[in-house]
C-alpha cells in the first residue's frame, strides 16, 4: 500500500507516482493518437494500412450502473496485452471498444424513476469509459460507439431491411460454394410467377388477388411476421426468447416467471441456415466446447416424416384431416400405439375439441381393456371436457417447465385415432404439454416398447406395448412387462405383405422404411434441427424501432432506405402497458403503441400517400452486437454500414486466416449459443448478398476464466465485509473477533466481496493491477481474487523502476557496458519464451519469465543498458505506464507502443552450456552422458535407459525402479 505522503524518497515508485505517470501517459497517447490504427481508404486512411492487419475484439459489454469490478477487466487487460505486443511486431492493429447499450436494465431504471433511458445509459457509458481508460487500454477511440446511437441504428435498421427483403432459396449456391443462401426477394416473386416455386399449400399463384399474393410472399422471408406461442413476462413487460429463460421458468434477467402466450412475433428464419451453421464449424478456430455446445443447439438429426391419416378429425372441428410426426426411428413405426399433438395443435379444432368429438369419435378398439376410456380422459365424462381443462392447465406452464425430463409424462385423449400406415392400426391420440408446437410438427408418434418415458405412459394409460427391437442374438429375450428395452439389436416383428425389416440392423431398416414410405407417398426423408426460428420481437421502449409500417389490410411495408433511421418518440411513461409482474392471465403490449402521433403516419412509399401504422415493438438487445464488429472497421461511413475495401482488409480471408472474420474474438463462455449463433446467422445473411467478404464473422475464438472471490458469513448467516476479515486456512478466519465460514463464487455487493478497479488504481495504480490480474493463472482458467497478493506485483515493478533510477536523486543507475555472458544469455532466452508465451495467451508465464529476468538484473552491481531496456519493452505491453516513463528517462524522444519487439540476434547465446549426468545401476556407475541443464525427467530417463551399458546390464528386462535426479544422475534399480 502507499506510505503516508512526504516520508518516501522523492522518486519511489509509489501509488502516488504510478498515478501520477499513468494519468500523464494516458493524456499523452490520446493527444498524440498513438493507437490509432489505419483504413486502406476512408475518413480514417493512413499509411499503417499499409502493415499487416491484426483485428483484436472484445466481447461487447453493456454499460452496467454499477460500474466495474476488478473480475471485469480481466479479459480487457489481455486483449490490451496482446493488442500492444502486436503493434511492436509491426501489425496495424484494430484494437476499440463500443457498448452494446439498449436493453432492459436502462427500461427498467426509467420505469421506476421516469428518467428517460438515454440520460441513465450515456451516465453509465461516461463511468465505464473513465473507468476503462484509467486502465491504460490502447484503444483507438475514433472508433468508439453505441449501439443507441443515431448512425449506428441507421444501420441495424438497414440490416433488418436486407433481412426482411430476403428469402433462403434451398438451390442456390452462396459466394462460397455452400448449398443454399440468402435471395432477393425479388427472385422469389419471379419464381412464383413462372411456378418454378410452387406454393406450398397447392394453391395456383395466378388464382390469388394481390393481397393474397403479398401474404404468400412474406410467409417466405428471412424476417417474418408469425402467430406462435411465445415466453411472456409481466414482470418485464416483454417478450422473451427461449434462450432468456431459465429452466426453472423465469426470466434470466429479473427472475420473474414466464407464461406461454400465442402472439404476432417478428421471427427470424434461423432454421434455414442450420446446416451451414453447423457445417461451418468445422471451418473456424474455436474451443472445442463451444463448438460443441453449438452443435448441440443446432441439433441436426436425419430421420421421416411420416403421415397419419385422421379419419374423425373433420368432425371434431379441425382444420385438417392427417397427422405428420417427425421420427428418427421410422424402423419402429410397427410399435406406435400412441400419438401425442402439443395442447395448442390445430387438429384440436381451435381452443377446444369439437363438439363432434364428445362421444362420436371416441370409439375404442374392442381389443382395448375395460376401463380404458375413463383413463384416457383423466375421469371427465368427455374426451372434449378433459382437453379444455389439459389445455387451459397446460396455458400456465412455461416451455422449459414442459419439456423437463426429470417429470413424468402425462396427457388426456383427445377422441381422435390416426392410422398407422405400416399396419392400419389405430393409434389413439393424447394431448400432452411436452411436445411443443412451433418444435418440429408439433405433434410425435410414441413407440412405448423402447422409450423408458413413453413406456411409463403407455403403463399409465393401459396402452399397448409392442417389440420392434430386440437383441441380435435373442430379439425376443427383453421383458417388456417390466421395463423398455433401449439398446440396439435388429428389426423384429416388423413387415407387412409389402416390406419387411425383420433381422435388419437400425441403419437398414431405417432406410428401407423410410424408401418404403417414400414409394407409397406415406412420407418421406427429413432432416431436422433443434434449432428454432429466432423471436425477435420485445415489447419495450428502449429498443431499434422496425422499419416497418403495417397497411390497412395488414400487410407489412420496408420504409424506404433514405427513411433511415427510425427514431424513437418522446413518451412521458416508460412502463409496460400491462404491468402485473406474477399475473400469468396480463397480456404484452408494446410502450410504443402510446405514442399515436408517432404511430399513425402518412407515407409515400411508391404508390401515392396512403396511412400506415408503425410496428410498436422494438428489435431485442441482440440486434445491435450481431454486427458490431463489422462497424467498427469503418465507423464514420455514411454510405453503407463499412466499405467493401476496409472490411476485406480487417475481415476478409487471408494467409493464416483462410476463412476471414475477426483475428481474435476474447469473451466468456456464457455467449457460446445465444449471442454467437445470432452473429453467425446474420454474417451469413450479408455474405449471401454480397455485402460482406466471409461466412464468418469470427475466425478465433478465445474464452477467457472468471475473476472470483471468497465472501465470508458470521453466525446469523449474514455477510460480512470480505476486506475486514483476518486469518487464514489454518488459523481460521475472523471478523471483529468473531469466527466466520468462508465460501468461493462470484462477486456481488450483497456477498460484501466487491472490489472494484478504481480502489486498485488509488492504492497501487494501474500498472500493478494489471500485472497482477494477468500474474494470477491461464488466462482460460477462472482463479480467486486475493487483495492481499497484490503487493507481490507491486514488489516487482519496484525493483524494476529500481534497477532503473535512484530513488532519492532520480537519475539513471544503469551503465552502457556490454552484459556479462550469463546476463546476455538470460536476456536473450527471456526474449525467445516471452515472444512465444504472449503469441498464445500466456501471460502469466510470459511474467514470470520477466520477473526471472528482474530479479537477475537486481543482483548486479550495475544494470547494462541493453539488458534494461529489452526487459522494459518486453514488459511493456502488459504494464505500459512505468514501461513508457522508464523507457522516456532511458533517453528516448517517442512512445515504446510502436518500437518492435526484441528479437534475439546471436542465435548462440539461445544454446545452452551441458551438464554430465551419472547412469547408474544398483548405485553403481555404468555411464556418463552430456545433456542440457533444461532436460525433462521422461526424456533424461529415456535417453539413460537407452545407453548402451545399461541396456547390457538389464539383458531384456524390465528395471525394478528408475530413481531420476535431473539433470545429473539416474539410478537403474534392476533385480540381483
Amino acid at each position: 500500500m502507499a506510505e503516508t505522503p512526504g516520508t518516501e524518497p522523492a522518486q519511489r515508485y509509489t501509488a502516488q507516482l504510478a498515478q501520477q505517470i499513468e494519468t500523464q501517459w494516458q493524456d499523452r497517447w490520446d493527444e498524440q493518437g498513438t493507437f490509432h490504427a489505419d483504413n486502406p481508404e476512408g475518413d480514417l486512411a493512413g499509411p499503417l494500412a499499409n502493415q499487416p492487419p491484426f483485428f483484436l475484439l472484445d466481447m461487447f459489454p453493456y454499460p452496467s450502473g454499477k460500474g466495474l469490478h476488478v473480475g471485469h477487466p480481466l479479459g480487457y487487460i489481455a486483449t490490451d496485452t496482446l493488442a500492444r505486443f502486436r503493434r511492436m511486431k509491426g501489425d496495424n492493429v484494430l484494437y476499440t471498444m463500443g457498448y452494446d447499450a439498449f436493453g432492459l436494465p436502462a427500461e427498467q431504471y426509467a420505469v421506476q424513476t421516469g428518467q428517460h433511458p438515454r440520460i441513465t445509459t450515456d451516465e453509465n457509458i461516461a463511468n465505464m469509459r473513465r473507468q476503462l481508460r484509467r486502465l491504460g487500454l490502447s484503444h483507438d477511440s475514433r472508433r468508439s460507439f453505441s449501439t443507441t446511437d443515431t448512425d449506428y441504428v441507421h444501420w441495424t435498421q438497414w440490416i433488418f431491411l436486407q433481412i426482411f427483403n430476403s428469402w433462403f432459396d434451398p438451390q442456390a449456391t452462396a459466394p462460397d460454394g455452400s448449398i443454399g443462401a440468402a435471395r432477393p426477394i425479388s427472385e422469389l416473386r419471379a419464381k412464383l410467377e413462372s411456378g418454378e416455386v410452387e406454393l406450398e399449400d397447392g394453391r395456383k399463384w395466378s388464382d390469388l388477388d394481390e393481397v393474397e399474393k403479398a401474404k404468400a410472399v412474406d410467409s417466405y422471408r428471412l424476417a417474418y411476421v408469425s402467430e406462435a406461442p411465445v415466453n411472456w413476462c409481466p414482470g418485464l413487460g416483454t417478450v422473451l426468447a427461449n434462450e432468456e429463460v431459465t429452466a426453472e421458468g423465469r426470466s434470466e434477467r429479473g427472475n420473474y416467471p414466464v407464461f406461454t402466450r400465442n402472439l404476432r412475433q417478428w421471427m427470424m428464419r434461423i432454421t434455414a441456415y442450420g446446416k451451414r451453421l453447423a457445417d461451418d464449424l468445422d471451418t473456424i478456430d474455436w474451443p472445442d466446447k463451444v463448438r460443441s455446445m453449438q452443435r448441440n443447439w443446432i441439433g441436426r438429426s436425419e430421420g421421416a416424416t411420416v403421415r397419419f391419416e385422421v379419419p374423425a378429425a373433420t368432425d371434431a372441428g379441425a382444420s385438417q384431416t392427417s397427422l405428420e410426426v417427425y421420427t428418427t426411428r421410422p424402423d419402429t413405426l410397427f410399435g406406435a400405439t400412441f400419438m401425442v399433438v402439443a395442447p395448442e395443435h390445430p387438429i384440436l379444432g381451435g381452443a377446444t375439441v369439437g363438439d363432434g368429438a364428445d362421444e362420436a369419435a371416441l370409439t375404442v378398439p374392442d381389443s382395448w381393456p375395460e376401463g380404458t376410456k375413463d383413463a384416457w380422459t383423466d375421469g371427465a365424462r368427455t374426451p372434449r371436457a378433459a382437453v379444455a381443462a389439459y389445455r387451459a392447465q397446460a396455458a400456465s406452464k412455461t416451455d422449459a417447465e414442459r419439456i423437463d425430463e426429470e417429470r413424468a409424462k402425462t396427457g388426456v385423449f383427445t377422441g381422435l385415432f390416426g392410422i398407422d400406415p405400416v399396419n392400419g392400426r389405430q393409434v389413439p391420440i393424447f394431448v400432452a404439454d411436452y411436445v411443443l408446437w412451433g418444435y418440429g410438427t408439433g405433434a410425435i408418434m410414441a413407440v412405448p416398447a423402447h422409450d423408458d418415458r413413453d413406456w411409463e405412459f403407455a403403463r399409465k394409460y393401459e396402452l399397448d406395448i409392442i417389440r420392434t427391437i430386440g437383441p441380435a442374438d435373442d430379439p425376443c429375450s427383453h421383458d417388456l412387462g417390466e421395463s423398455a428395452y433401449t439398446g440396439d439389436g435388429v428389426a423384429v416383428d416388423s413387415s407387412n405383405d409389402e416390406v419387411s425389416l425383420n433381422g435388419l440392423g437400425k441403419d437398414e431398416a431405417k432406410a428401407k422404411m423410410t424408401q418404403w414410405l417414400e414409394s407409397k407417398g406415406l412420407g418421406y426423408r427429413t432432416v431436422t434441427y433443434r434449432l428454432r426460428d429466432w423471436l425477435f420481437s420485445r415489447q419495450r421502449y428502449w429498443g431499434e424501432p422496425f422499419p416497418i409500417v403495417w397497411d390497412e389490410d395488414g400487410l407489412p411495408h420496408a420504409v424506404p432506405e433514405e427513411m433511415l433511421p427510425i427514431e424513437l418518440p418522446e413518451v412521458t411513461d416508460y412502463s409496460p402497458r400491462s404491468f402485473e409482474p406474477d399475473d400469468a392471465n396480463t397480456e404484452p403490449e408494446a410502450p410504443l403503441g402510446r405514442a399515436q402521433e408517432w404511430v399513425n403516419v402518412e407515407l409515400d412509399l411508391g404508390d401515392g400517400l396512403k396511412k400506415y401504422r408503425r410496428e410498436t415493438n422494438t428489435m431485442p438487445q441482440w440486434a445491435g452486437s450481431c454486427w458490431y464488429e463489422m462497424r467498427y472497421t469503418d465507423p464514420t461511413n455514411s454510405q453503407a454500414l463499412a466499405s467493401a475495401e476496409n472490411l476485406d482488409y480487417w475481415m476478409g480471408p487471408r494467409e493464416g486466416k483462410p476463412t476471414g472474420g475477426t483475428d481474435l474474438y476474447v469473451g466468456g463462455v456464457e455467449h457460446a449459443v445465444l449471442h454467437l449463433l445470432y452473429s453467425r446467422f446474420w454474417q451469413k445473411v450479408l455474405f449471401d448478398l454480397g455485402h460482406v467478404p466471409d461466412a464468418e464473422p469470427y475466425h478465433t475464438l478465445f474464452n477467457q476464466g472468471y475473476v472470483q472471490a471468497y465472501a465470508y458469513k458470521d453466525a446469523r448467516g449474514q455477510y460480512v465485509p470480505a476486506d475486514e476479515v483476518e486469518g487464514d486456512e489454518q488459523s481460521g478466519f475472523t471478523w471483529q473477533g468473531e469466527p466466520v465460514t468462508r465460501e468461493y463464487g462470484k462477486m456481488g455487493k450483497s456477498l460484501k466481496n466487491i472490489v472494484t478497479p478504481d480502489e486498485m488504481y488509488d492504492a497501487y495504480g494501474a500498472d500493478v493491477f494489471r500485472v497482477y490480474e494477468m500474474s494470477m493463472g491461464p488466462l482460460d482458467v477462472s482463479r480467486p481474487w486475493d487483495t492481499r497478493a497484490v503487493v507481490g506485483s507491486q514488489r516487482f515493478l519496484q525493483r524494476l523502476w529500481r534497477n532503473t533510477v535512484d530513488e532519492e536523486t532520480g537519475e539513471l543507475t544503469i551503465v552502457d557496458e556490454p552484459a556479462d555472458l550469463e546476463t546476455k544469455r538470460l536476456v536473450a532466452r527471456t526474449i525467445a519464451d516471452a515472444t512465444v508465451e504472449y503469441e498464445n495467451l500466456r501471460i502469466n508465464t510470459a511474467i514470470s519469465k520477466l520477473i526471472v529476468l528482474n530479479n537477475h538484473l537486481t543482483q548486479l552491481d550495475a544494470v547494462p543498458r541493453e539488458a534494461i531496456e529489452a526487459l522494459v519493452l518486453m514488459l511493456s505491453p502488459v504494464a505500459p505506464h512505468i514501461c513508457e516513463e522508464l523507457w522516456m528517462r532511458l533517453g528516448h524522444q517517442t512512445s515504446l507502443a510502436r518500437e518492435p519487439f526484441p528479437v534475439v540476434e546471436d542465435e548462440s547465446l539461445l544454446v545452452e552450456e551441458s551438464v554430465t549426468a551419472i547412469i547408474q545401476v544398483n548405485g553403481k556407475l555404468r555411464a556418463r552422458m552430456d545433456v542440457a541443464p533444461s532436460i525433462g525427467e521422461d526424456e533424461l530417463r529415456e535417453m539413460a535407459l537407452a545407453q548402451g551399458p545399461i541396456v547390457k546390464a538389464l539383458e531384456g528386462r524390465d528395471p525394478l525402479k528408475v530413481i531420476v535426479r535431473v539433470p545429473s544422475l539416474v539410478n537403474v534399480v534392476i533385480p540381483k
